[in-house]
């Protein structure tokens, strides 16, 4: 492969190839022309060089555009030096992208083959689980949550170092941050233990934080819950998670929502549901009942003969979510009450109304009818 055999040629691809296409045929030359992997074969290291050369301008929309318009004229002529100096970093990159999720993050700085780590990373984010009762979930609320943190050392600021020492190179990896390790025709390169993979150590550390620039301390925030909010909605305050290590910027904390059982309403999405106990002679001859919502009470007829589970709903009654739109609805599900500790009077006066209806039950109890057809129909059909 010459240097000034044609890019499309080198990588194997049409003119008119994809970034994807042309990304994909260059990860499979790179691994197959890799000097590692072809230690008795003298011109691999020239083949890889000259694939990745090839990678550099068609991976680049200017110079890919250049290339295109001008051949290897309108290409800058240090275009391909640099591709060749930077051949094994691209190699890296592509362990990154095929490894990355195996490993935990793809290349660059704290990847398989990035250089050195920043010392100062970004802290950690923290979760905090917020229960709320319904009614603060609904109309919204302020609450004052206590968090054990990471917070800066205010001794030293942050930096981690004694009376303003300054690090020193990492005598492990060079100040690199990484290490290689060799495996056959792998070379593998992992973060330094000693570091961290910042490639610098504090020899003099300050004591208040141990060489941390942070130190555990538990902080009190006013949270402002929006109104709408629903079981398991996350609410993120920027910049309230973990100092970073060595001054570095906080994260985040993520407030979880969990909405509390509740006594009479239970909710869905924007709709409240709760069950209503109605008497037997209401849901019966008909009548007129008192139901709560969160505007307060409000009055449901109840139509003659009644069902029990009959699902009423109160249009507009329910909750206004965060997604925008009006409310939802209130919907009220009848329960009938069995009546308790009657008198004698009163049982008499039931036994009356039932032997009133003997003789008709297909007329006043048509789904007690319908359920025992279907009851003797499955014995009819059993096989004992």
């Amino acid at each position: 492969m010459s240097n000034k055999e044609d890019y499309y040629s080198v990588l194997g691809v049409d003119k008119k190839a994809s970034d994807d296409e042309i990304k994909k045929a260059y990860r499979k030359l790179a691994m197959k022309y890799h000097p590692d992997r072809n230690t008795e074969d003298k011109n691999a290291e020239a083949k890889f060089k000259t694939v990745n050369e090839a990678y550099e301008i068609l991976s680049d929309k200017q110079k890919r555009a250049a290339y295109d318009m001008h051949g290897h004229a309108g290409v800058d002529p240090s275009a391909a030096a640099q591709a060749r100096a930077h051949a094994e970093a691209n190699f890296s990159d592509i362990f990154g992208d095929i490894f990355g999720d195996m490993f935990g993050g793809g290349g660059g700085a704290a990847g398989m083959g990035g250089g050195r780590r920043s010392r100062v990373q970004r802290g950690a984010d923290l979760r905090y689980n917020l229960e709320l009762s319904l009614e603060e979930a609904i109309r919204g609320t302020t609450v004052s949550v206590k968090i054990n943190t990471l917070v800066g050392c205010k001794t030293c600021k942050g930096s981690g170092a004694k009376d303003g020492a300054k690090p020193v190179s990492c005598s492990t990896c060079g100040g690199h941050g990484q290490v290689r390790m060799q495996q056959g025709f792998f070379s593998i390169q992992q973060t330094c233990p000693t570091c961290s993979g910042s490639g610098q150590i504090i020899k003099d550390s300050c004591t208040a934080c141990r060489g941390q620039g942070r130190i555990p301390e538990p902080k009190t925030l006013s949270i402002k819950i929006p109104p709408g909010v629903d079981n398991g909605d996350r609410i993120r305050l920027t910049g309230e998670g973990e100092a970073g290590p060595h001054g570095g910027e906080p994260g985040d904390l993520y407030v979880q929502t969990h909405i509390k059982p509740h006594h009479i309403f239970t909710r869905e999405a924007a709709n409240l549901y709760c069950e209503v106990p109605v008497s037997y002679a209401t849901v019966t001859l008909g009548g007129e009942i008192e139901v709560p919502t969160l505007d307060g009470r409000v009055k449901l007829k109840i139509p003659p003969e009644t069902q029990t589970g009959k699902l009423f709903r109160l249009r507009g009654k329910g909750v206004k979510t965060l997604h925008g739109g009006g409310p939802g609805d209130c919907m009220c599900r009848v329960i009938v009450e069995t009546p308790v500790n009657l008198t004698a009077a009163q049982k008499e006066l039931l036994k009356q109304f039932e032997d009133g209806l003997a003789g008709a039950e297909d007329k006043h109890n048509p789904q007690a009818k319908s359920w025992f057809k279907n009851v003797k129909a499955f014995f009819e059909e059993m096989k004992f």
